[in-house]
């Protein structure tokens, strides 16, 4: 997997934000384009990244309430020459969640285009 280095640091840039919530590497994270999707209460949600970034915004940051870090790369999968699955487990607040991103290559370069 000759691009592991630029997944593994898109990767960490993903933990980051999830830990830190820096809205200013959101960009550098979810390409506009991007689709997220997650269970809130029992209700599978879809979110557009314009959408996601502003819930993102409305809450406090596990760094800002002193939550543990816990975060760790899963399962990297090469599913095609351009696309790239990364299973993560990642601690937001007091809840451990298993996210699922994929990563398109685009012109020569990897984005995150959707969880």
């Amino acid at each position: 997997m000759d691009q592991l280095p630029t997944i593994m640091t898109a990767i960490d840039g993903y933990f980051d934000l999830m830990y830190k919530s820096d809205d200013n590497r959101f960009p550098e994270v979810f390409h506009d384009a991007c689709v997220i999707h997650g269970l809130r209460e029992e209700k599978l949600m879809v979110w557009p990244a314009s959408e996601f970034r502003e819930i993102m915004r409305g809450r406090m940051s596990p760094a800002a309430m002193s939550s543990p870090r816990n975060q760790e790369v899963l399962c990297l999968q090469r599913t095609a020459p351009d696309l790239v699955a990364a299973k993560l487990r990642v601690r937001i607040g007091q809840t451990c969640f298993v996210d699922h991103l994929i990563f398109h290559c685009i012109d020569g370069r990897l984005d995150d285009a959707q969880q």
